[in-house]
């Protein structure tokens, strides 16, 4: 059967799609019966993704488009048409989210006796408290500036918050001056003030500099002031075959962030149009390239508040994560591992069992070798504390640290140094590959032979997203994956290439190779008439490639399930092209991070975890591993964690053949959270049973009676 030729129209635009997810987390902090302290928390999420959005996929198009490269994308749009739908795009969910604050949760917040005093109803007291404040804190680490011919135009660093000012010079009324002020980043921005016992009154640090200008220009007179914040290009390029030192190299490319080209400017609402004018030309930044804000720019400092002490009722329940059954019932972890594959599900399952494996090797006299792959690790990591503490005690300690993690090269910088001081052998990755596979090899004497332990999973050895993120983990001490993981970081260290490996399947070696052939194999077997079946849960589906085959393998009769949380360039629902495809994003308290694959196989059923995303990157530019679930029980739990994601009406949208998402509707439908059920004390021992594989209907392994959103 020959494939079908696919058209511009059978893909989404993939940042018209990230908007779309950004745009479920905005529905989240809409949510009224979501707590209101957790929907600050989703509204400051939604504009600190913006800010990453920006910075990267937004200044990755400018340069394309400054650059003259005209290439459509899959969807059929120019870069520039690109740019122009998001901008259409973000100025909406920019006035959405403000639509959100000012009249749903300032109001909410109102009712909990909690306020943002503006300038005009400040007391006496406050005023005086205020004043006093200023005095102590602010103004020593003020520094204003004035635009003239001696002083030019200042480097505004990327997302700061400043106040622009339009000055009248009292000796020349005639001369009209700019000035700016950066609001001090290393200042709480909330700050208190007194008010009556039963309420809490905040006013925000640029309300209370403006407050005080004349103790800042005496010679000048205040026409006009506004808020701006500005986010600058900040795409990391790296030239590393040009460069002898990595580490230096990637802290030089950190500090080039500062001044990358501005590529968007949020001004405050009302702003004199002399002073936008001055800002324009001087940030060389279009109209389109504007954002009017009614309200506090930069939202992000709801986090903080989110975390205000004394409300524990107005967040979520805390978490209390299980401890897994088989490490409860032997003392040594070593034992418990040895005697079976143990599958854990962050956060439901606690990742300290992950950190304290980590550190019991570093103290065990036993254990010879350690070996860690590290991505994203926390500020202050118990992994890293534990892995310089093995090599102090004598251990042979291999990490590799990959400093290119976005967003995460200063704190990976740091860690590396405290490694490499600690006396670990510290790798930085390969050339031109991003090591994005997260692995962890024990290498122990038992018995006077050598015996290796090894975790793989979905996610960072992070102890802090952990507690955030859903991710799934195998501790095994299977052999095949024993060798496998030498022979990985035997490659990682480039000593060698894999001639084979037992379990495993590599990035970018062998993997778009692995999951083309299991498509392929699936579709193969639709067209025989038997049953044919693919469900896969992950971050992200850009890959033309992979879309192309998941077009054939519904075209030839797969029923294709696509649990994808965040970016997805495939079409569902398109007339005999993807009628047997359905597209769900699942977005609530915890962000939905694990990455599941699984096939019928003809009945084999085969189930695989990865550390990658169906994206090019993933595929083609990236060390990566995928790698299969085989112990009855851990498939058991793999399963019902797609089960119950599938099941999910509460968190979970529908993505439609236009491109948007809906709400499932719960017409007839029992109402199931997924998130919610993982979290109830009963699920716990359920998902730990051994589960028949029957996938011929879903049917709930669960009673989800009683529990709803």
């Amino acid at each position: 059967m020959k494939n079908h030729p696919f058209s511009t129209l059978h893909f989404i635009n993939r940042e018209l799609s990230w908007l779309e997810f950004n745009e479920r987390v905005l529905e989240e902090a809409q949510d009224t019966n979501n707590p209101l302290f957790e929907r600050l928390k989703f509204l400051s999420i939604v504009g600190s993704n913006l800010d990453e959005f920006f910075m990267i996929r937004v200044a990755s198009l400018q340069g394309i488009v400054e650059a003259n490269f005209m290439k459509i994308d899959p969807s059929g749009l120019t870069p520039q048409e690109q740019i122009e739908r998001i901008s259409a795009r973000t100025h909406k969910q920019v006035f959405d989210m403000y639509n959100c604050f000012n009249r749903s949760l300032k109001k909410s917040l109102k009712k909990e006796n909690i306020h943002f005093i503006k300038t005009k109803d400040l007391t006496n007291i406050q005023l005086d408290f205020i004043r006093e404040y200023y005095d102590n804190n602010i103004f020593p680490v003020l520094t204003p500036m004035v635009v003239n011919k001696n002083q030019p135009f200042p480097l505004i660093l990327n997302k700061t918050l400043n106040i622009s000012l339009l000055l009248e010079d009292i000796t020349n009324p005639d001369n009209l001056l700019f000035g700016t002020i950066q609001v001090p980043s290393v200042l709480n921005r909330l700050v208190e003030v007194p008010s009556l016992e039963s309420e809490k009154s905040f006013i925000l640090l640029e309300e209370i500099i403006k407050l005080n200008l004349t103790t800042l220009f005496d010679s000048h007179t205040v026409i006009s002031t506004a808020c701006y914040r500005i986010t600058r290009d900040a795409f990391l390029d790296v030239a590393e075959d040009e460069s002898e030192d990595l580490l230096a190299a990637i802290q030089l490319s950190l500090k080039q962030r500062k001044w990358g080209s501005a590529i968007r400017l949020e001004i405050e609402h009302g702003i004199n149009p002399l002073l936008l004018k001055i800002l324009e030309e001087e940030l060389e930044i279009s109209a389109e390239e504007e954002y009017k804000i009614s309200g506090p720019i930069d939202l992000t400092f709801l986090m903080k508040l989110s975390g205000l002490k004394g409300y524990d009722f107005l967040r979520y329940d805390p978490i209390k994560p299980n401890v897994v059954t088989p490490l409860l019932d032997e003392d040594d972890i070593f034992q418990s591992i040895s005697k079976q594959d143990i599958l854990l599900h962050h956060p439901y399952d606690s990742f300290d069992m992950v950190v304290d494996l980590v550190k019991k090797a570093a103290e065990d006299p036993d254990v010879l070798a350690i070996k860690q792959t590290l991505y994203r690790v926390s500020g202050n990591s118990p992994i890293v504390e534990a892995l310089a503490q093995a090599a102090d005690n004598g251990k042979q300690v291999t990490v590799l640290l990959e400093l290119k993690a976005r967003f995460d090269e200063q704190n990976n910088i740091t860690w590396a140094k405290k490694l490499e001081t600690a006396g670990c052998h510290v790798i930085y990755g390969l050339v031109g590959l991003k090591t994005h596979c997260k692995i962890l090899l024990i290498v122990r004497r038992e018995d006077g032979l050598i015996k290796r332990y090894v975790h793989l999973g979905t996610g960072n050895y992070n102890d802090v997203t952990a507690k955030l993120y859903t991710d799934v983990g195998l501790l095994t001490a299977n052999p095949y994956f024993g060798a496998d993981a030498s022979a990985i970081f035997n490659t990682l260290s480039g000593c060698s290439t894999p001639s084979h490996l037992y379990k495993m399947t590599l990035a970018p070696i062998s993997l778009r190779k692995k999951f083309l052939d299991l498509i392929h194999k699936e579709t193969e077997y639709a067209k025989l008439g038997k049953q044919a079946s693919i469900i896969a849960k992950l971050n992200s589906l850009v890959d033309k490639e992979i879309i192309e085959a998941l077009y054939n393998a519904s075209t030839a009769g797969v029923t294709i399930d696509l649990i994808v949380r965040g970016i997805c360039c495939l079409r569902p629902k398109i007339p005999f092209i993807s009628e047997r495809i359905t597209v769900r994003s699942i977005v609530g308290r915890f962000l939905e991070h694990s990455r599941i694959y699984y096939f019928y196989s003809d009945g084999e059923e085969l189930i695989f975890l990865s550390s990658a995303d169906l994206m090019k990157r993933n595929l083609d530019r990236r060390v990566e591993l995928l790698f299969p679930i085989e112990d009855p029980i851990a498939r058991g739990k793999v399963m019902t964690i797609l089960d119950l994601a599938l099941q999910d009406t509460i968190k979970s949208r529908v993505l439609n053949l236009e491109g948007t998402y809906s709400k499932i509707d719960k017409r007839g439908k029992e109402s199931i959270n997924s998130q919610k059920i993982f979290l109830s004390p009963c699920s716990s021992e359920k998902v730990h049973e051994e589960i028949p594989l029957t996938r011929t209907e879903f049917v709930p392994i669960i009673s989800y009676k009683g529990i709803d959103s």
